[in-house]
């Protein structure tokens, strides 16, 4: 599957990502974070595809339910009484509260794995590479390293129990298995830090000369169409955000949702690469 994203200039997914994840860490409200969660969910299926999306949602919905459990033992406070646990109430508005911090993070987290998605290390090295160089490989280095890691970790578990001498029994083999494969990767991983810093020397690497991309990103009419309808709606986006979060809180009630136009620039921008995704499709329709 290719990104909807990888037709365009970098610099469109990553403003777009960027302002969507500051969006979405400073819009603490419930129809927000709902857009928020749903907009990332729909970014990673277009982004990544729909089975890795389901596949996230093993993880994005147990944390929601448990953040949203926890907060009202964490905080006590509230207008409506759900029921009591002890002593302990249980107030409606701590656990939406919860709901939407763990919603929050959930968007976080999925936004994250999109822009993996839609910004590789090459793309990454072609925006930062000149102005943070050092910062710039230490991104594109992890967003490489982590699956990297996470398939030699499967690669080595599945050749400890390939062997049937080394297979795990009980739960103190398993577990001692499980060591014993992160010490291999410890040791894999220092192995090719070492090659890999000689390698980054040997190509004159922060030597003092100016960097160069292996590919010329040029900005096309596209790409500034593109680039000012993502600025109007964020700047509709913020703007309105600004007026329905002054007069909102949880605590003690909470308020009174404002009309449903100061959401829709939010609405229409989390749903900004679904709309990219359908005019590259219509294109290609079209065209036949």
């Amino acid at each position: 599957m290719t990104c909807v994203f990888h037709t365009y200039h970098p610099i469109i997914p990553f403003a777009f990502i960027a302002c969507a994840l500051a969006l979405s860490m400073g819009c603490m409200h419930p129809v927000y974070v709902a857009f928020s969660l749903a907009g990332a969910l729909a970014c990673s299926a277009v982004c990544r595809g729909g089975r890795a999306t389901l596949l996230s949602l093993r993880w994005v919905i147990p944390l929601c339910l448990i953040v949203a459990a926890a907060n009202p033992f964490f905080v006590a406070s509230g207008s409506t009484e759900l029921f009591r646990i002890g002593s302990r109430a249980v107030y409606a508005e701590a656990v939406i509260y919860g709901l939407c911090s763990g919603g929050m993070f959930a968007a976080v987290f999925l936004w994250f794995a999109s822009y993996s998605a839609c910004l590789d290390s090459q793309r990454t090295m072609m925006l930062f590479g000149r102005l943070l160089p050092v910062v710039t490989l230490m991104v594109s280095q992890v967003l490489r390293l982590v699956p990297q890691f996470v398939s030699r970790g499967r690669a080595v578990l599945a050749v400890q129990n390939a062997a049937s001498a080394a297979t795990a029994q009980t739960k103190r083999e398993k577990a001692a298995a499980r060591l014993r494969v992160v010490n291999v990767l410890m040791g894999w991983g220092m192995e090719d830090s070492l090659e890999r810093s000689d390698a980054m020397r040997a190509r004159g690497y922060n030597c003092g000369a100016k960097r160069t991309s292996y590919r010329r990103f040029r900005i096309g009419r596209a790409d500034v169409c593109v680039l000012v309808c993502l600025f109007v709606l964020v700047v509709a986006s913020v703007a309105c955000a600004m007026v329905e979060l002054s007069g909102y809180a949880f605590y003690p009630t909470m308020k009174a949702i404002g009309p449903w136009w100061h959401f829709a620039p939010y609405a229409l921008l989390m749903l900004f690469p679904v709309a990219l995704s359908t005019l590259d499709w219509w294109r290609w329709r079209s065209c036949r």
